[in-house]
């Protein structure tokens, strides 16, 4: 058994990866609903499907950069120890503002509607 630092350390960039771009996405939701929802030449672009309208490209947009920012997390991280309980409270913090980004009244409220 070799007695090097970087055989005996654990890494979890990989799972840190994951969780964090997990928030990425959840706040990519928010945003991208709120705005297209705001915006309606962007409501527009985000139609994807007619019967389901913006939300289409929404959640499809959404999916696509949560893919991307996993993917280039992962190759950054997958070798590192991050510190995963910063990352989980980031990512916390994310889902959250993602989560009350969909949440009606405050999205009407930033709408000024």
């Amino acid at each position: 058994m070799s007695n090097s630092q970087s055989e005996d350390r654990i890494t979890n960039g990989r799972a840190g990866a994951a969780i964090l771009s997990a928030g990425v996405g959840a706040l990519v939701i928010g945003v991208l609903a709120v705005a297209a929802d705001a915006f309606k030449p962007l409501g527009k672009i985000l139609t994807f499907y007619k019967p389901s309208g913006p939300l289409s490209g929404v959640s499809t947009m959404a999916v696509v950069l949560w893919l991307a920012t996993w993917f280039v997390l992962n190759r950054l991280w997958r070798t590192k120890a991050v510190a995963i309980g910063k990352v989980n409270a980031v990512a916390f913090l994310l889902l959250a503002l993602g989560i009350l980004l969909t949440f009606p009244p405050l999205a009407e409220l930033l709408q000024g509607k």
